[in-house]
């Protein structure tokens, strides 16, 4: 009998085991399931938007900081910057182009160039979603105002630009005018400085639709001609994270950037005739940009003189930060620092 007994609760035990397993493996699938369907529900570039941010914050130690300028018109700008305000490390100031805000323009520089400089890295006016403005001015001046404003009420009195495309003619024009004592080094990145507003112009008629359609595309099929037009070795991207992109980056204040564009379109930096810089200054192109020809760099350089460095990086178009990222954070930090273990200049031209 007793013998029975223990057989009886053995089995009890083994079936109360099975149960409690099942029932753990069911909780497991269900939340299994629910994370799906966030996953689902979540859109791709918002997942990788969230990815960059937290890989900011947590691996590089660079922080959102969002600075209101004075006066009526309630201007503001969203920088990241490093969380701790004491460093040995020159502040560097990176400004993006039309093609994206300040975290997807700089992905693939961030964490090269934290390590030598103390980054500060601005949505500009009227991109991203804390960037913003009641001002009805659209110029390049505008933004130049703006983000040496910011950088005054950050407490960072000098510091290096590094500006790419649209951002380059910010850059040119902190240099020369809004910041032009606050500006040390300059670098200007695959940016149409030199050319004149009628160059311009001519560039933007000879696309096959309104520039703003172009650069600032709304369906799949225009973002993938701009990735084609910007890349030499364009990724191949499916057209739900080409939708998924343009939700993220070109719907909120799409008509205040349609308005930048075409200010610069009309005026270009604004400043006729373009100065030559006091500050030394690297031009970086691609080889390959189908945006702004190559000749333009060359012009630059002709133009800012002995104090002007000019180099070409083969196979790279004109997102140069994504496609040429390892040669361009060389170039530029060998170039700030007078760093002698830095690439040597004028390879990249072979």
């Amino acid at each position: 009998m007793q013998a029975r007994a223990g057989s009886s609760t053995a089995a009890a035990g083994a079936t109360a085991t099975a149960m409690k397993q099942q029932s753990t493996l069911f909780a497991l699938l269900s939340l299994s399931l629910l994370l799906l369907r966030l996953l689902l529900r979540l859109r791709l570039a918002a997942f990788r938007d969230a990815a960059l941010t937290l890989h900011l914050l947590v691996r590089l130690r660079i922080r959102p900081v969002t600075v209101r300028l004075p006066g009526p018109d309630g201007t503001t700008l969203r920088f990241w910057c490093p969380a701790s305000a004491t460093s040995t490390k020159p502040p560097l100031l990176l400004l993006h182009g039309f093609g994206g805000d300040a975290k997807w323009t700089w992905a693939h520089n961030f964490a090269a160039l934290s390590r030598s400089f103390h980054l500060y890295v601005p949505d500009l006016v009227f991109f991203g979603s804390h960037s913003r403005s009641a001002s009805p001015l659209r110029s390049v001046a505008f933004q130049a105002r703006c983000v040496a404003d910011a950088m005054r009420l950050l407490g960072v009195p000098r510091y290096h630009v590094v500006g790419i495309s649209y951002g380059g003619f910010v850059a040119y024009r902190m240099a020369a005018v809004e910041a032009r004592d606050s500006v040390d080094r300059l670098v200007v990145m695959t940016s149409g400085v030199a050319a004149t507003a009628r160059e311009i112009s001519a560039l933007a008629a000879q696309e096959e639709m309104a520039v703003e359609d172009a650069l600032l595309p709304d369906t799949a099929a225009g973002l993938r001609r701009l990735v084609c037009r910007s890349m030499h070795r364009p990724p191949r991207l499916p057209d739900f994270v080409l939708h998924d992109f343009i939700q993220l980056m070109f719907v909120d204040q799409r008509k205040e950037r349609s308005e930048l564009l075409r200010e610069l379109l009309k005026n270009g930096a604004g400043i006729d005739p373009l100065p030559v810089l006091t500050q030394r200054t690297l031009v970086l192109w691609g080889d390959k940009d189908q945006v702004f020809p190559v000749d333009l760099g060359y012009r630059l350089q002709r133009h800012l003189g002995h104090e002007c460095r000019l180099e070409i990086i083969k196979d790279a178009g004109h997102a140069l930060q994504l496609e040429g990222a390892g040669k361009v954070n060389s170039f530029i930090r060998s170039f700030l620092l007078d760093a002698p273990d830095g690439p040597e200049f004028g390879v990249a031209r072979k």
